[in-house]
């Protein structure tokens, strides 16, 4: 048990941070918007930005009868809402990454779309 222990630890103590650095001011008008597309098996996605002020912004995702409406932390170029994972890659253009589980076997599969700023 000690060795286990030990073990996490030393790991803990020599991660690093997944988001690195800080958060800084973002160009709004880059976000804000409806951003629309299609994962592989065709349904449908919309992504509404709003309110973006400084590094934060108010996002609703609807997908089929799934419905999420939070605030963000925007960094990097991209921000996470919900299990979905928004990536701005050119003007109005976007990467949507979304991880989706199987209610019956645990497992997860990794979506990938792209969306367009209407």
């Amino acid at each position: 048990m000690a060795d286990l222990m030990s073990i996490l630890s030393n790991n803990y103590a020599t991660t690093t941070p997944v988001t690195a650095g800080k958060y800084v001011n973002v160009d709004a008008a880059s976000y804000t918007g409806s951003w629309e597309g299609k994962y592989h098996d065709n349904a449908k996605f919309k992504i509404d930005v709003s309110q973006v002020s400084g590094f934060r912004a108010q996002v609703k995702y609807v997908s089929g009868s799934t419905v999420k409406f939070q605030q963000v932390l925007i960094k990097d170029n991209s921000f996470k809402i919900g299990d979905s994972k928004f990536t701005l890659t050119a003007n109005n253009k976007a990467t949507i990454k979304t991880v989706v589980t199987d209610p019956v076997t645990g497992g997860t599969v990794l979506n990938t779309a792209y969306a367009k700023r209407d």
